[in-house]
């Protein structure tokens, strides 16, 4: 990984964080340049000493020595002996003074990484719930699990602590170049130049390796919770299908190249260690040697050699420590990419996020002049849809699959806009100042009903923390929804009854009552069913069709219906063929004058027919 490389990694690194938090990490900065100062001034200490333990004559010769016994005499000192027992104990000092105070360096140091994972975390969920609903139509949402409980955690333990770790040892490394240089100039560069070397010619060879390898590791962990995702939210079609080591075995594919690759980088990063101590220590031998044959005075060279030995055993840990967090930098590059683009990319709606106000729905709904294609491609999904809903009525939108009647229910309730015309409400032009205030007048019940392993309490009041929950708002919707007594006279807990993961424990019709009261519970103007019964037997859909019955006129109803027989009691029905609105009646005035309701009367007999 070059300089350039570096610069631009640590720049994207500066993009995660908030403006508070770069603040922080340039004070840490200025903490370890002090932390790198003391080490560096730890180590010259050393030199002083050692060379007046020698040769007691230096502190009659030495400048900075005869000025320390000078101070030394001033406060009573006596002897040399003593001066010497004075010196070490300030030697010691320094240093525990100097490993005390990186201690901390090193404890704010991984605090402040490690509460990255927090916050970035936390920002890429507020970004991705952020983003409008057309947002998500075209992406994974296993991609979104996987970068926030994942691969936030590899680019602050593979990335951001070897960054810093990087950032404190290369100061550490360059305060004691300098020491070195000023001891022995020659020496000092001709060593450091081929300690650099070294790692270098060896990242230089497997720089590409770690970063195939950091590719394919991100690869595999997407496939891992891909695997698992469609693994534990299909299991019965598994069981059925007799497919477990299916899904074993792919799974375990992934989880091998996973942790395979992420073995082989560590490894890698391990490796030049043991090869550069070996070579340092020999480099060592070779001074002391060199320094024998041209001074026979042992005493003239055993505290260059001391300083020497104590620099190389902080130095080389350190070049070792830097050469480990590049390795480690380069190998996790890909997942710093994926959360940075994202990151960068989005779109926030702060504005419109908490909306307190109500837009209430007392005259009508109103599509105008209404096209919709997505991401503007050129099939248009809905082609000048014109329709008025009135409050308080009970509306039903039918036709075939791919006809827009779902696209234009998402457009209704906010979820998409336009491309073209507007939707208003009592005369309300709905956007991105009022779109919020609107939602919260809607209650929404899709065709899947997602049910947490909770209680029944939870699941109606889905989302609402537990101190805000109001019990006889949940009361009141189980009663509509026809659920409360089979809650109270069924369930031995009563609503503290726990559902099971995705409602498992209840029918299907039992579902979507719960889906019912979820959708009533925060009484709501409006009410949209998304083919709310297509999954239900006749009986079932009959009960959800009684629940209406009970707030029927009280509050608009919208039903998309995948049963004719569902829309029969509605007071308007629209009927859309291929994004377009050919025909609006009751149902009587539909089933005699317009021949595409007919049309899909006469394909739904054949389905049933068929299933038959």
């Amino acid at each position: 990984m070059t300089s350039i490389s570096l610069i631009k990694t640590f720049k994207k690194v500066l993009d995660l964080f908030a403006p508070n938090e770069k603040l922080q990490g340039a004070i840490l900065l200025f903490l370890i340049l002090i932390a790198a100062l003391l080490d560096m001034l730890g180590v010259a200490s050393i030199l002083p000493f050692v060379s007046l333990l020698m040769n007691h004559d230096l502190v009659e010769t030495n400048k900075f020595l005869i000025y320390l016994y000078e101070v030394f005499n001033n406060f009573g000192g006596t002897g040399i002996k003593q001066f010497l027992f004075i010196l070490g104990i300030g030697v010691f000092i320094i240093l525990i003074f100097s490993l005390i105070f990186r201690s901390f360096v090193v404890y704010f140091q991984t605090h402040f990484s490690l509460m990255r994972e927090y916050s970035i975390s936390k920002r890429l969920v507020e970004g991705y719930l952020r983003q409008p609903y057309v947002w998500f139509l075209d992406r994974n949402s296993v991609s979104f699990r996987v970068n926030i409980l994942s691969e936030v955690s590899t680019v602050i333990n593979d990335l951001i602590l070897p960054f810093m770790n990087l950032i404190s040892q290369s100061a550490l490394s360059f305060a004691l170049l300098i020491l070195i240089i000023f001891i022995d100039p020659k020496l000092a560069i001709i060593g450091a130049f081929f300690l650099v070397i070294s790692y270098g010619v060896i990242f230089l060879i497997i720089k590409n390796t770690v970063y195939r390898m950091g590719s394919e590791r991100t690869k595999a962990n997407q496939d891992r919770y891909s695997i698992l995702a469609e693994t534990f939210g299909s299991i019965k079609v598994l069981k059925l299908g007799n497919l477990e080591q299916t899904y074993i075995n792919r799974f375990a594919k992934s989880a091998k190249i996973f942790a395979s690759n992420i073995s082989k980088g560590k490894v890698i990063a391990q490796i030049p260690r043991y090869l550069i101590e070996g070579v340092a220590f020999g480099g060592l031998m070779i001074l002391i040697l060199t320094q024998m044959l041209l001074d026979n005075q042992i005493q003239n060279i055993i505290p260059v050699i001391a300083l020497y030995a104590f620099a190389g055993y902080r130095m080389i840990p350190a070049l070792h420590n830097i050469y480990h967090s590049v390795t480690h930098i380069n190998f996790s590059s890909k997942a710093l990419d994926m959360i940075h683009q994202d990151m960068m990319n989005f779109k926030y709606f702060e504005k419109t996020l908490n909306a307190t106000s109500v837009l209430p729905l007392t005259k009508s709904i109103e599509l105008s002049n209404v096209n919709f294609s997505y991401n503007n491609n050129k099939q248009i999904v809905l082609k000048n849809i014109n329709l008025t809903i009135p409050a308080f009525s009970k509306v039903g939108i039918v036709g075939l699959a791919g006809s827009g009647k779902t696209t234009m229910v998402n457009i209704i309730m906010g979820l998409l806009d336009p491309n073209e015309g507007s939707l208003s409400i009592d005369g309300n032009i709905i956007n991105a100042s009022n779109k919020k205030s609107w939602q919260k007048c809607i209650g929404y019940m899709p065709q899947q009903i997602y049910l947490s392993d909770d209680s029944i309490i939870s699941n109606i009041a889905f989302g609402v923390e537990v101190k805000d929950i109001n019990y006889q708002a949940i009361e009141q919707a189980a009663k509509i929804a026809n659920l409360h007594d089979f809650i109270i006279n069924e369930l031995p807990n009563g609503y503290n009854t726990t559902v099971g993961e995705r409602g498992v424990r209840f029918s299907g019709g039992q579902q979507q009552q719960i889906g019912i009261a979820r959708a009533l519970y925060h009484k709501p103007q409006i009410l949209v069913l998304d083919e709310a019964t297509s999954a239900l037997d006749n009986y079932n859909e009959q009960i959800i069709m009684e629940a209406l019955k009970n707030i029927a006129n009280k509050i608009t109803i919208i039903l998309i219906a995948h049963r004719l027989s569902t829309v029969k009691n509605c007071d308007i029905v629209f009927v859309l063929d291929k994004g377009e609105l050919k025909a609006t009646g009751t149902y009587e005035q539909l089933n005699q004058s317009s021949r595409e309701f007919k049309k899909i009367s006469n394909y739904l007999k054949e389905i049933h027919d068929i299933k038959k």
